[in-house]
This record gives structure tokens, sequence and C-alpha cells, in this order.
């Protein structure tokens, strides 16, 4: 087996764990946040959770394997790390990228709920004021 294979059964192995990992942490933690978002509904709360997984994994795992090819044949064990360490490091770049991206939108959902629940006045409305018909006001 040559170096460009080792690469790229490395790369594979190395992706898909940090894919899986980062997956199994972000809905293990982001089920309280869900629920929070999603004013207390568990069951819509995992429901959502289990939906961001899965394109989490859609997403990034496409991603790794439209990634996979090197440029230029692995010559030698110090551009097998080269290659490995570029590879490597843009996945972990755009699995922080999605991971925030997620939060942000999520931020907002929750944001707008507490917003929503903030506008409500204490005491309902109980009537209208009439105008004076002197003063127009």
């Amino acid at each position: 087996m040559d170096l460009t294979v080792t690469t790229y059964v490395t790369y594979l192995v190395i992706s898909v764990g940090l894919t899986v990992w980062v997956a199994r942490t972000l809905s293990r933690n982001g089920r309280v946040f869900l629920a929070d978002v999603l004013k207390g509904n568990e069951q819509l709360a995992e429901a959502v959770n289990h939906l961001l997984v899965v394109g989490f994994y859609l997403v990034n795992l496409g991603f790794v394997a439209l990634y996979l090819k090197a440029a230029d044949a692995v010559a030698d064990t110090r551009r097998l790390v080269e290659a490995l360490s570029v590879k490597l490091g843009v996945v972990l770049l755009v699995l922080g990228a999605l991971h925030l991206t997620n939060v942000f939108v999520l931020n907002k959902i929750r944001r707008r709920g507490v917003m929503e629940r903030e506008q409500l006045p204490p005491v309902a409305p109980q009537g209208w004021t009439e105008t004076s018909p002197a003063t127009g006001v």
C-alpha cells in the first residue's frame, strides 16, 4: 500500500471519528438549550435535536468525502503528515463553522421567544378612553 492510500485511510478514520464525536457531544449537550428555545416542549426539542444531528452528519461526511483527494501524490512521511494536517484542519474549521452557525440561529430563535414573553402586558387592557369633543384628544 503506498503512502497516498495510507493518507486517505488515516484521513477518513480521523475525520469520521471527529464528526461522530462532535455530533454526539452537540446532541447530548444541546438538548437543554433546545428545550429552552422551544419553550419547554421536550418532545419537539428531541425531534429537532435529532434532525440537526442528521443534517450535521450529512453535510460533514459529504464534505469529508469530497475533500478526500490529495492534490499531489504523497511521496514520503513528511508529506503524509502535511497533507493530513491540512485536510484535518479544514475539516475541523468546517465542524466549528457548522456548530457556530447552529448556535447562532438557535440563539436568535430563543431571543425572539424571550422578547415575545416580555412584551405581554402584565394586566389585560380593560377598555378604551373616549376622546374629548372640544380638544379632539
